[in-house]
């Protein structure tokens, strides 16, 4: 520990005391006005001080891909019985948001009020835009996203669910909603979903010009016909100067079986610093993370669909993403259990360019207690989180958001 992180204010906000910053040595962590101030021996004069108890202290939790304005969380069970495509799943859904009444507001509310209790500070979400639904789920997350501000961060992705040229009138509703103040360009399948992968990506990139806003699409497409996509997406990105300012979620060629093909890709993505974003999924092939990080491929993680009219699945727990992502890559040894962590904590604060982002001194007091001897041990356990803390408040303890959804 350096001696300016030992340097306490002489009256602290809060004080945490008794916590291991990443499963390290124990520490005292002090903040004032919402950053930390000093971490060390000292113990400073606090308004607030809690004892940790020896727990392990990561940074905020970060969900970087998931769909707050359509799940179903809290509403009556919904039977599944649709077709295995995913224009079926699609159309599906389109049809149910209007026949259940998903309500964007509420719904919304209720998955940040449970990411909140499990410890993600950060959330992405990607949210419909399409004719049948207009800006509906755009003005619905933007409400939440003021409710709960204080509580956690709330980014928005304008995603086409049901295509964009195939839709007459989409793409006047994505520009209004980047007019709104959706912070990303969103994008679906351009070879399968659209037919024209060209003009697909001529919008997309097109409104992230227009707009100056960073890029998320994406990419169910599987083997070569997805590496088809993802050259023309690096082609663009290049040629638009935008490296580091584009995500392809999912990825799911990357998983394929020509792995001289893969390596190539892999090459690519990382001279254009295209980002890539995995949920870890049981039924498709994976990008490789390992690979991926090793190759200075930033590589974030998210829930994608939770308990919606896709699946019944999800708890927005990302510790349990984080596990999953490991199981899908084969991850066995704590230091490769950590990779998977990273993918849910620093990983998808890089793609999102969070600031202050991280347990340093002067970094914004955004962190969670968690409960083990190792990082490892913390994810495979998954206990409820202890405290959590956004902007240097409490938010949550013991598994609970001090916060309540209506």
């Amino acid at each position: 520990m350096n001696k300016a992180q030992e340097v306490s204010p002489v009256v602290a906000d809060l004080v945490i005391k008794n916590v291991r910053q990443n499963a390290g040595a124990s520490v005292n962590v002090a903040i004032v006005d919402g950053k930390i101030a000093s971490v060390g021996d000292h113990v400073a004069n606090a308004r607030e001080m809690i004892d940790g108890g020896g727990a392990i202290m990561i940074a905020g939790l970060v969900e970087a891909h998931t769909h707050l304005d359509k799940t179903l969380l809290g509403m009556p069970w919904y039977r599944n019985d649709v077709g295995p495509r995913l224009i079926d799943k699609i159309e599906n859904e389109r049809v149910q948001k209007r026949a259940l009444g998903i309500d964007p507001v509420r719904q919304s509310a209720r998955q940040v009020v449970l990411s909140i209790s499990k410890g993600t500070t950060h959330i992405r979400s990607h949210v419909d835009v399409d004719t049948e639904c207009g800006l509906a789920g755009i003005e619905g997350v933007m409400a939440t996203r003021e409710r709960y501000k204080g509580a956690i961060d709330v980014e928005i992705v304008a995603f086409p669910q049901s295509g964009m040229l195939v839709r007459p009138g989409t793409v006047e509703l994505m520009k209004a909603a980047l007019e709104m103040g959706a912070e990303v360009v969103g994008g679906l399948d351009p070879s399968s979903m659209d037919r024209d992968p060209k003009g697909h990506l001529d919008v997309v990139f097109g409104l992230a010009e227009r707009f100056g806003r960073p890029v998320d699409i994406h990419l169910h497409e599987p083997g070569e016909l997805g590496a088809f996509s993802v050259e023309l997406i690096i082609e663009r990105t290049k040629s638009l100067s935008m490296q580091g300012k584009v995500t392809i979620s999912h990825a799911f060629c990357l998983g394929m079986p020509d792995q001289d093909y893969v390596a190539r890709l892999i090459d690519d993505l990382a001279a254009a610093q295209v980002h890539i974003m995995t949920s870890g999924p049981a039924s498709r092939p994976v990008p490789p993370v390992k690979r991926l990080q090793e190759a200075g491929i930033v590589v974030c993680a998210g829930t994608d669909g939770m308990r919606d009219t896709w699946g019944p699945y999800g708890n927005a727990d990302m510790l349990e993403r984080a596990m999953l992502v490991g199981l899908r890559n084969n991850f066995r040894r704590d230091d490769e259990v950590e990779r998977a962590l990273d993918t849910c904590t620093f990983g998808g604060a890089r793609v999102m360019d969070l600031q202050g982002y991280g347990l340093d001194v002067g970094c914004k007091a955004d962190f969670v207690l968690v409960s083990g001897e190792i990082l490892a041990e913390a994810i495979v356990t998954r206990a409820p989180r202890q405290l959590v803390v956004k902007n240097g408040r409490v938010v949550a303890r013991d598994g609970k958001a001090l916060i309540e959804a209506e």
